[in-house]
């Protein structure tokens, strides 16, 4: 059970095109927002369909692979963790952000980027 503990699957689309980093030890960082989508009727028997947005984390050869080929609208199924990191802006509030570092990539009938 130890492998569950802290894992993430999803399938969905990107938000936008993967912005893409070099750190100074020269490697690749990439950071993408996925949308998923639910739908389900709610009490009055309406369709409601709800939008989840979560941003992703790669790096190395995942991240040179979405580069490459992942752009605006591409699906794509992910697993990853869950990671949480903290900062503090311009007047000194603590501030958190969730994030998940993408462990394994899919993508869905996607083109390469010309």
């Amino acid at each position: 059970m130890n492998a569950l503990r802290n894992k993430v699957q999803l399938i969905g689309n990107l938000g936008n095109a993967p912005e893409v980093r070099n750190t100074d030890s020269g490697k690749k960082l990439v950071k993408f927002s996925v949308a998923t989508n639910e739908t389900y009727n709610n009490a009055k028997g309406e369709k409601v369909k709800e939008t989840q947005w979560h941003n992703l984390v790669a790096w190395g050869k995942i991240a040179e692979i979405a580069e490459k080929y992942l752009q605006k609208g591409s699906e794509v199924a992910i697993e990853g963790k869950l990671i949480t990191r903290n900062y503090s802006d311009k007047e000194g509030n603590k501030k958190y952000i969730t994030e998940i570092l993408v462990n394994d990539l899919l993508m869905f009938g996607g083109k390469e980027k010309e």
